[in-house]
């Protein structure tokens, strides 16, 4: 029988969570008292009601509430200390495995250089892996409303950190009449150097979006890929080559991409034997634990326990992770979700 503990205490993979929509409240405030800058509310409690998006129309007033995060994310002891808590707040709710993704030009207003935001990351992750046993890699963002050499030296400087901690390389941002395609030169830097590819796509845009990022971009994840019922032969072919969806409900929702999480398409994708794990896009923004994401799942679309374990299977396999190192935890997971009862 499932419950909120029994999801929470169930081994779980996080392949889509964003850096500058997952800081605590509290933390906010700190930063925010240090770096002199105001917040709207004083208390993390006022704070953390404000940074709920409950009330966009769109991906784009979605957005907009990350203005305020991303301000407090101008130093290394910042960027360091929020990864750090992440991975903190990771292990309290079940996730051995987390990809945490943010695009490093985001926080060179204050002087820094990308690698130096990319530096504060890791050392936040290793501490965060060391301290909590959760195993933590980065995904690089680039944005779509940037200029494509823009995009093209973020790739760049991903590449130079392979091996090191940097996993993969994203497009995300505002995407209705943004293709990714238009980024093609980075996606093309970041493939030949190694890295996997992922793309934020059918979110704010339809099943052509996701087209361009699998056939133009290299992606071997989508990141939502919520519209993708809209074209069944792009379906078809995302199916026939296990291209995993990166999906989430709640903030879906938000977004006003689906009515309700009773009506998220994710059911008819499992259903139909496409590849679909859950992840929560930012902890902060929409108010959710990746435990949280799976008992919607349960309580609004009827997903079993045994379908659980197999979404749960599915982001473990789906990892940035060297084929040895994948393998061996998914071994581990398989075990640890048949002891769970």
């Amino acid at each position: 029988m499932l419950t909120p503990e029994l999801l929470r205490r169930l081994p779980k993979a996080e392949l889509h969570v964003h850096l500058d929509g997952s800081l605590r409240p509290a933390t906010m405030l700190d930063l925010a008292r240090k770096a002199r800058i105001a917040l709207p509310a004083s208390t993390p409690e006022a704070l953390a009601r404000y940074m709920l998006v409950d009330d966009a129309s769109n991906l784009e007033e979605y957005l907009t509430r990350f203005d305020l995060t991303i301000a407090l994310l101008q130093t290394p002891d910042a960027i360091e200390r929020v990864v750090w808590e992440m991975c903190e707040d990771a292990a309290a709710d079940g996730v051995r495995y987390m990809e945490v993704r943010y695009c490093p030009e985001l926080s060179v207003r204050g002087g820094l250089t990308l690698d130096q935001v990319v530096e504060a990351e890791l050392r936040g992750l290793a501490r965060g892996e060391a301290d909590f046993g959760v195993v933590a890699r980065v995904i690089n963002c680039s944005l779509r409303h940037f200029d494509p050499g823009l995009s093209a030296e973020i790739a760049r400087h991903s590449v130079s950190f392979r091996g090191m901690g940097v996993v993969g390389f994203d497009l995300a941002g505002g995407e209705a009449g943004r293709p990714a395609g238009v980024h093609a030169e980075a996606f093309d830097i970041a493939a030949e150097g190694g890295l996997l590819v992922t793309v934020h796509a059918g979110e704010a845009a339809g099943p052509e979006s996701i087209a361009d990022a699998v056939h133009r971009c290299h992606a071997q994840r989508i990141g939502h890929g919520t519209r993708l019922y809209e074209d069944p032969l792009l379906r078809d072919y995302i199916r026939d080559r296990r291209i995993l969806l990166e999906t989430n409900i709640t903030s879906n929702v938000q977004t006003r991409v689906v009515p309700s999480a009773a009506a998220h398409p994710v059911r008819g994708y499992f259903d139909a034997g496409l590849n679909v794990t859950l992840s929560t896009d930012s902890w902060l923004m929409s108010g959710v634990t990746l435990s949280g994401e799976y008992w919607l799942a349960h309580s609004e679309l009827r997903f079993t326990r045994e379908e659980i374990d197999q979404m749960i299977v599915n982001g473990f396999e789906g990892a940035f992770l060297p084929w040895p190192e994948r393998r061996a935890l998914v071994a581990r997971v398989r075990e640890e979700l048949e002891s769970l009862v």
